[in-house]
């Protein structure tokens, strides 16, 4: 427990702190209590012209087991969109449908916009990175400890028709991110939390994917590598023009970071809005943001 943090207080479920323990379940309802009847017509007013990523009426899960139900999302070109909720709400399970990961029961994922968008719901991973420009980052520990950091980055470039554009790629990274310059001939294992996140980030983008899928971007990390991560991903969506789905746990720091967020309840959109409007709303702080 840290100093300045009162007896018998824990953390909350995104940051502050609360005075007595909200059990998942108990969250769920609260959740369920406060949720809204979200139309389509409230996504497509949120992203304010064509989604570039949209969801229609997906249901997903694993197995036979159905964790989506009727999902509608949409989120435009060069925006940012971040899933918050309990446990089990659903949202990986978002991510992991949007890349292949997962089984689709009925509904669609389009990708694109104008005449270019394109149904990509039964594309698998390797189609949806190689053809549909979709990057999926996952969460902490996915680097190869015992591989150089140059190594890593080239295995995100599986998927090129030569080992020299994977080299040529990872170069161009290099150039970005001279931290990672520094270290590339070290085993990924020495590097720090916010060094090894960085890798994990660095080496999707050696696709140049337009969508990055982020499950759990601050997950296990120390505050100034939270900050640092989140830098990093709004210089790829303001300068390098990406689209970012973001999963986050630490609430507060998602819905600042992302133009719009949604609050996920047993699988189904209970609350959509702009992240500064989800961050003011006081029924989603008392639940999710620590008061």
């Amino acid at each position: 427990m840290s100093t300045d943090q009162k007896p018998g207080s824990i953390s909350g479920y995104g940051s502050g702190g609360v005075d007595s323990v909200i059990s998942v379940e108990d969250v769920v309802r609260q959740a369920q209590a406060i949720a809204e009847d979200v139309t389509v017509e409230q996504l497509d007013a949120l992203v304010g012209g064509d989604a570039y990523v949209s969801i229609e009426n997906l249901r997903a899960g694993y197995g036979q087991m159905e964790i989506l139900h009727d999902i509608n999302l949409r989120v435009g070109r060069k925006q940012s969109l971040c899933l918050i909720g309990p446990n089990g709400a659903g949202k990986s399970t978002i991510l992991h449908a949007i890349f292949g990961f997962n089984n689709i029961f009925s509904g669609k994922i389009n990708i694109g916009d104008g005449p270019n968008k394109a149904d990509v719901t039964k594309l698998s991973p390797n189609q949806k990175l190689s053809e549909a420009g979709i990057a999926y980052i996952l969460q902490d520990k996915s680097v190869f400890p015992s591989m150089t950091v140059e190594e890593n980055l080239w295995m995100g470039g599986f998927l090129k028709n030569q080992p020299a554009e994977a080299k040529q790629a990872a170069e161009m990274i290099f150039d970005k991110y001279p931290r990672l310059a520094a270290r590339r001939k070290h085993q990924a294992k020495v590097l720090s939390g916010g060094e090894r996140r960085l890798l994990e980030i660095s080496r999707a983008l050696v696709m140049n994917p337009e969508v990055l899928l982020v499950d759990e971007p601050s997950i296990g990390l120390e505050p100034r590598f939270i900050d640092m991560v989140f830098e990093i991903l709004h210089d790829l969506q303001h300068n390098e023009g990406k689209t970012i789905i973001m999963v986050e746990q630490n609430a507060k720091k998602g819905l600042e970071f992302a133009d719009i967020g949604y609050v996920l309840v047993s699988g189904e959109v209970a609350i959509a809005g702009k992240g500064d409007e989800l961050l003011a709303n006081p029924k989603v702080g008392q639940l999710f943001l620590g008061g």
